[in-house]
């Protein structure tokens, strides 16, 4: 069974520059850091990571990667654009050796997917929340809506 971790990125400050270059505030790197060691408590390897490349998700990302084992990765701009369907075209372009996939991205679209796969409620992952999906499908290519369970979100 597949299992896709949805996570919003950590709190970022306000800047009067451009969004994309938004950096994580320290009570944003904390709180993933405790996130983190919640998460490694679980024993989760992550075969492939798709992060926006916005300066706080990549933060984010590499936070985690101090607490989770990522085996590959590719920054996607699909993620900071974001639209729905362009997170489920990514996802379905997924090697099928992917057992775990993380995903890092921003919000709306994020709660979206998580609401679209699970076919439930509309879940409001706010700065630094973590989604654990389990997909009801053996290839990546058939990721859609109501495809997958909602187990767990963390914070």
């Amino acid at each position: 069974m597949k299992k896709l971790i949805v996570l919003r990125h950590g709190e970022a400050g306000f800047s009067n520059g451009l969004d994309f270059q938004r950096q994580l505030t320290q009570k944003g790197k904390s709180a993933l850091e405790q996130l983190g060691k919640v998460i490694s408590e679980k024993n989760i390897s992550v075969d492939f990571m798709y992060c926006s490349p916005a300066t706080r998700t990549r933060e984010t990302a590499q936070i985690m990667g101090d607490f989770l084992e990522i085996h590959d990765q590719k920054y996607s701009m699909e993620i900071y654009d974001g639209h729905l369907e362009s997170l489920i075209h990514l996802l379905e372009k997924t090697s099928n050796a992917v057992e775990t996939c993380l995903l890092v991205g921003h919000n709306p679209t994020i709660s979206l997917l998580v609401s679209h796969i699970s076919d439930g409620d509309y879940v409001g992952l706010q700065p630094g929340m973590m989604a654990i999906l389990e997909l009801h499908v053996s290839d990546w290519a058939m990721v859609g809506h109501g495809t997958g369970s909602l187990v767990e979100i963390l914070h």
